[in-house]
């Protein structure tokens, strides 16, 4: 049986400067669940989530995930029974996992119930668990870098579209948001936002099609499942989304098998990663109504 795909973190590359493309934040409403966000050696995001009434225990933020995902570690710890066996899609391939049930998870004040999640070791994560797009659906999420705090709401609560420079309105596969109003360097992409990854990953279509802007060596992706794939490393000069630039985007090209899980493998395709999303102020990711709110630093340039 299978699992929705996973989406998995990188190990850093070697990089450029992000360079951006203008302003504001809107203070989350006083009900609003915030928690503090943390950054792993990797640059990710972990915030401290609660299994039942255990821990806080430190989980990456990953928009990149469709599970949420435990360490075995943890579910030795907490004596949790493991259920079925699952073929799990990571970005260096396919693995069969094992499973159990978490009964809640607690982010904040808010709680997710009977979530069926694959066990990874916790030497592959980085963390004890990976927060994952089951655990968000429905929800706003929103990330202020400058603060390094990370709320999730409901639109309304988080005050609406208010403080925020670009809206994008994106389709749905899968349960991930894909921007398709996007060119990199001209070539025309669909863009996937992946908190999980330290760095982009682009589909060799996008390579082919990027094939004249040149070429910067290899390196090993690891995923955290603990395979690995070899991946062909560029540069491209600029990421626009509707009227928001991003240069000096560092790009590894590789087969990573999600991009044929969400049908994504015959057009150019991008996971986005942290490394370009830090040059944001903030961004707000809202799965119940499809949009990508991004608000830009001041110095920003727009087209």
């Amino acid at each position: 049986m299978s699992l929705h795909p996973l989406l998995a973190p990188l190990l850093p590359l070697a990089a450029a400067l992000p360079v951006m493309t203008s302003q504001q934040a809107a203070t989350p409403a006083s009900e609003v669940d915030v928690v503090m966000v943390t950054n792993d050696n990797h640059d990710r995001m972990t915030v401290p989530v609660r299994i039942g009434t255990h821990g806080p225990y430190d989980f990456l933020i990953d928009t990149g995930s469709q599970n949420t995902v435990l360490s075995t570690d943890l579910a030795g710890k907490l004596a949790l029974k493991s259920e079925r066996k699952v073929k799990l899609i990571g970005m260096a391939g396919v693995s069969e996992v094992d499973t159990v049930i978490l009964d809640e998870v607690v982010l904040g004040r808010r709680s997710f119930f009977s979530l069926l999640a694959p066990l990874l070791p916790e030497t592959h994560i980085g963390a004890e668990g990976i927060l994952g797009l089951d655990s968000l659906q429905g929800q706003r999420v929103q990330i202020d870098f400058r603060k390094g705090t990370m709320a999730v709401d409901d639109a309304k609560a988080l005050g609406g579209n208010k403080g925020y420079d670009i809206v994008v309105t994106a389709r749905r596969r899968s349960g991930q948001l894909i921007m398709a109003d996007a060119t990199i360097d001209g070539i025309k992409v669909n863009v996937v936002i992946d908190t999980g990854a330290e760095y982009s990953i682009g589909n060799r279509v996008l390579q082919k099609a990027l094939a004249k802007r040149g070429r910067g060596g290899q390196m090993v992706l690891k995923s955290v499942t603990g395979q690995t794939i070899v991946a062909d490393l560029g540069v491209a000069s600029n990421l626009q989304i509707e009227q928001m630039n991003f240069g000096n985007v560092v790009i590894a090209y590789a087969d990573a098998p999600p991009f044929k899980t969400l049908g994504l493998d015959a057009k150019p395709a991008l996971f986005l990663g942290m490394r370009d999303m830090r040059a944001l102020d903030r961004i707000a990711i809202d799965f119940s109504t499809r949009r990508i709110y991004f608000d830009l630093p001041r110095d920003a340039y727009r087209n």
